[in-house]
């Protein structure tokens, strides 16, 4: 099925990128509740599968809402507001959601899945209620899955972006269109979209375009459609192979000198978020040792910390990466 979608020069002037919190945590979800394995994601998933169904969440409010194939809500992606919109943001989107609406959608995945669970029932029922449970769920999964890794996945979605803007400098919007994805394509001032399901015209979206790179949509481009918001396009991120590769270890030498080795050390072992004791564990140091140099690298903006249960997950922030990556 092949979906066209023509843009007059207003629909052009409106076009942007944007980066949402929101579609990786959708993607994501649907991905980990698939139950299937991925050759790019494995060590994300292998991380992540277990804190997520410690807290509950792989049988909780997104697991109803965010099914492993089919239809998912148009109220869990808000149209961003800006270029790179925080969590709570999008969040806000959500909560403001109309109640009609929300109880449409839900009648669409009834339809789509054949039943409505238990969770999603309430929500038809009670939708201004029931969305703040949703949103604290959001909340949660954020911190175990997204958060401690944002700084990484955040790296790739913006270097996408600068890429299709220049892209568009140099050579115009039809080859940033025509290489966005092999299923997607510009010709007669029309956005041409191959085996897309359901119609996508200017009578039933609103004007210009959202284009949201992603790491976590898999294999084609994924949209949603609600007037009067403008059309959202989320595509493949470029550099999504080489997302969760293991980095070579820098030379820390001229680092440890500023420093000290215990800092530097617990650095480069958090190529992978961890906690206190499992660093404790990992370089022999003691665990309240661990805490202080952690805490001091924290107050200096190299690290990020997010609870996870009982436990709390430290992750380098891109100034920490860029720290690191200075000596080589």
């Amino acid at each position: 099925m092949l979906a066209v979608l023509a843009f007059s020069a207003s629909d052009l002037a409106q076009m942007r990128f944007c980066v949402s919190p929101m579609w990786e945590a959708g993607t994501s979800f649907k991905l980990l509740n698939s139950g299937s394995a991925h050759p790019v994601h494995r060590p994300w998933i292998e991380q992540v599968r277990p804190r997520v169904a410690a807290a509950g969440l792989d049988r909780g409010w997104l697991a109803e809402l965010i099914p492993p194939t089919g239809y998912v809500p148009d109220f869990l992606n808000p149209a961003p507001v800006g270029p790179a919109p925080a969590l709570a943001e999008e969040l806000a989107g959500i909560l403001a959601a109309p109640a009609d609406r929300v109880r449409r959608e839900l009648d669409r995945v009834e339809q789509d899945q054949g039943f409505l669970g238990p969770r999603l029932r309430a929500l038809h029922a009670d939708p201004q209620a029931r969305m703040v449970r949703v949103a604290e769920e959001i909340t949660t999964y954020w911190e175990l899955a997204l958060a401690p890794y944002w700084a990484r996945i955040r790296a790739v979605l913006d270097a996408d972006v600068f890429h299709r803007a220049r892209q568009v400098a140099e050579h115009g919007v039809g080859r940033l269109f025509n290489d966005l994805h092999t299923s997607v394509s510009w010709d007669e001032n029309a956005l041409r979209l191959a085996r897309r399901q359901g119609s996508l015209s200017r009578q039933n979206a609103g004007a210009g375009l959202l284009l949201i790179p992603s790491a976590f949509t898999g294999q084609r481009p994924l949209t949603r459609v609600t007037p009067p918001d403008p059309p959202q396009l989320a595509y493949p991120a470029r550099g999504i192979g080489a997302l969760w590769e293991s980095r070579p270890v820098p030379r820390t030498d001229a680092l440890a000198a500023v420093l000290g080795r215990s800092r530097t050390l617990l650095l480069t072992e958090l190529a992978t978020p961890a906690s206190t004791t499992e660093l404790a564990r990992r370089t022999g140091l003691t665990a309240p040792a661990v805490s202080q140099h952690l805490t001091a690298l924290r107050d200096a903006g190299l690290l990020s910390a997010h609870r996870a249960g009982r436990s709390v997950l430290y992750a380098r922030t891109s100034a920490a990466e860029a720290v690191l990556a200075a000596p080589r």
